[in-house]
């Protein structure tokens, strides 16, 4: 074959290649643009399903993922970077709050929180999100596991009073397993600080009434 045959193949060869290439473009991005609100709408369902597992949906009337805000990362809350707080309200009137918190000295590492807390500040739910305890010994902290998280509903900071807010071991108000206490320990601290927080920033989330 000369060299223009040569040439001829090789332009022919790189224009289907770019053509498939094209095609093969177009069609992904029809994919996703097709599919993507399907699996951020299931993302959505997903995340207000968690949320009304610790704060009842009795609570508030308006859209509490759109209630959504970022908050600084803060001490009391365990976070060393920015976390989510979701405000809720029933007739614009601020009603409770869920919010990411963290235990940062579990047993095995951090422990992620989402805890429930009505305008009065009372516990309404708490529930481990993410964790590195140890199986069967620790992870009884997990809801799917073990009841042990629903103590810490209808608690505040003065029920019991803020002295007590440690395990029975201690001394405390919270059960906690024989041989397990160091994850105990970490979410009941963890609690009582998210508390102590949402204590500190009521007035301005309640200023935000409308």
């Amino acid at each position: 074959m000369n060299r223009s045959g040569a040439g001829r193949n090789a332009l022919r060869t790189s224009a289907i290649l770019l053509a498939f290439a094209v095609i093969g473009t177009a069609m992904l991005a029809y994919t996703h643009d097709h599919t993507e609100p399907v699996i951020e709408k299931s993302r959505q369902i997903e995340r207000l399903a968690l949320l009304n597992q610790v704060l009842p949906t009795s609570l508030y009337d308006n859209d509490l993922l759109a209630g959504e805000r970022m908050i600084p990362a803060d001490q009391l809350l365990g976070t060393r970077k920015p976390s989510t707080v979701w405000i809720a309200r029933r007739g614009g009137t601020l009603t409770g709050v869920v919010l990411e918190a963290a235990a940062p000295d579990g047993y095995a590492g951090e422990i992620m929180l989402l805890i429930g807390i009505t305008a009065n500040g009372t516990v309404t739910g708490v529930r481990v999100t993410a964790h590195r305890e140890t199986p069967g010994l620790g992870d009884y902290i997990e809801r799917t596991k073990s009841p042990w998280v629903d103590q810490f509903a209808g608690k505040s900071l003065t029920a019991p009073d803020t002295k007590r807010w440690t395990v029975r071991k201690d001394g405390g108000a919270f059960d906690a397993r024989a041989g397990a206490t160091i994850t105990p320990r970490a979410i009941v601290k963890a609690v009582k600080n998210a508390l102590i927080y949402y204590d500190r920033h009521r007035a301005a989330w309640t200023a935000e009434e409308k």
